[in-house]
């Protein structure tokens, strides 16, 4: 007989399972560390975003603000704070924010405690106002704002701003009108340039090949967190940052999210993964479900649904259309095939991917509604998952970016549970 992978593990998985399992975890993260060393770095080349990217990034932004009649902007650290000024910080308490006029140069707010760790990530502008404990940092904004002659107009908030800081910049602007910032910031972030897809290609790559590495050394015994960890541990060798992943076996992978339930590899079970990293800031999304041993006649028919589900929503993913579109083709086939309707289980319980940049998750999104058509630019995960509760879940996402020639994959999905890691494609602009 032909020694395959799986007639190894079926032979071997017996004499496994009758090892007391601390020893058989331990014996696999030794085995891992040693074999990590297989992994090269792959992220030697990649070149950071720079100061002119981002000068350009305020330059659109202030050219949105102008056509939306916005006088200024408000942002909070997280992912559009990094996007337009380099700078990587947490919320706390004590405020620091980045204020983008309509015309002239951004500033900076923070404690004062904090300008030089501020100042290290800041990559654009040299306006940086200091607040002291005792004092307000609305009134540094609202001197901000003054020194740039804005006194009146709409103020544009940044939408994950906190309560209490608009309600605080506002106090100090009674004349002006707060906005929601989204046209400008959405406008800006949703369509990316051809060096955030090479980043988010390569956290793309890296998730892949750490995908590949841990599908070879799956076992039976391996919990859940075994499993998650060493795909973590693939990830950081690879180059990856801000890494973070999800592990579901056999039942649990029916919960799209999780569910507290300990869980380990038997033979026949359904080994679901949803992984990703970021690479200077851009990340990757990628899920893949295993069947450890011989798969089952239905593990093999959800499989090859969903991989049908992927593929309809990638070929219904056009230029101009409504990205709401995607979501309804995917839905219409399983419909047919006896699950759902809508969002019904067993099913596809979840929209059918969402936008994806320097979050993971960003508008806009394949959902049900949704009428922001497709552009070259945005990019988006394609996970139309089914769920099947008290059975087992088959997910397999794959991250599209859209071309003015149309869609494309980062990672070209696997087409059989027997290979079922994929392949990375090359970028197409």
């Amino acid at each position: 007989m032909r020694i395959t992978k799986r007639n190894f593990l079926k032979a071997g998985g017996a004499a496994l399972a009758t090892l007391p399992l601390s020893q058989s975890v331990m014996a696999q993260n030794k085995k891992t560390a040693l074999t990590l060393n297989e992994l090269q770095s792959l992220v030697a080349d990649v070149e950071p975003i720079s100061s002119d990217e981002r000068l350009a990034r305020i330059a659109k932004a202030q050219k949105l603000m102008k056509q939306h009649d916005v006088a200024a902007l408000i942002i909070e650290p997280g992912a559009a704070m990094d996007y337009f000024s380099g700078i990587q910080w947490r919320r706390s308490e004590r405020l620091t924010a980045v204020v983008i006029p309509r015309e002239g140069d951004i500033a900076v707010v923070c404690p004062f405690f904090e300008e030089p760790s501020i100042r290290e990530s800041l990559a654009v502008g040299d306006d940086v106002r200091v607040w002291q404990e005792h004092e307000s940092p609305f009134e540094r904004i609202k001197q901000i704002l003054h020194d740039r002659k804005i006194r009146q107009g709409k103020l544009g908030f940044e939408s994950s701003v906190r309560y209490f800081v608009q309600q605080g910049v506002m106090s100090e602007m009674p004349s002006m009108e707060d906005v929601i910032a989204d046209p400008i910031t959405r406008g800006c972030r949703m369509i990316k340039t051809q060096h955030e897809l090479k980043l988010m290609h390569v956290a793309n790559e890296i998730t892949l090949n750490a995908y590949a590495y841990v599908w070879k050394k799956l076992e039976v015994g391996m919990s859940q967190s075994d499993v998650r960890s060493m795909m973590s541990s693939a990830q950081a060798q690879l180059g990856g940052s801000g890494i973070w992943g999800l592990a579901l076996f056999n039942e649990a992978s029916a919960y799209p999210h999780g569910t507290k339930q300990k869980q380990v590899i038997r033979e026949g079970s359904v080994v679901l993964l949803d992984c990703g990293c970021n690479v200077e800031g851009y990340q990757s999304d990628i899920s893949r479900t295993f069947v450890f041993g011989e798969p089952s006649k239905k593990q093999q028919k959800i499989w090859k649904t969903v991989r049908e589900g992927q593929r309809i929503a990638f070929e219904s993913a056009k230029l101009g259309v409504p990205a709401g579109k995607v979501d309804d083709d995917v839905r219409r086939y399983y419909v047919k095939q006896g699950f759902g309707p809508d969002y019904k289980l067993p099913g596809l319980s979840h929209r059918t991917g969402h936008g994806i940049g320097m979050e993971g998750h960003e508008p806009v999104n394949f959902v049900h509604g949704e009428q922001e058509t497709l552009k070259p630019g945005m990019c988006f995960s394609n996970e139309p998952g089914i769920y099947l509760p008290g059975e087992f879940g088959v997910r397999l996402e794959d991250c599209v970016y859209m071309t003015s020639q149309g869609v494309q994959w980062f990672t070209q999905p696997p087409d059989s549970l027997e290979s079922p890691i994929g392949t990375l494609k090359p970028l197409a602009f």
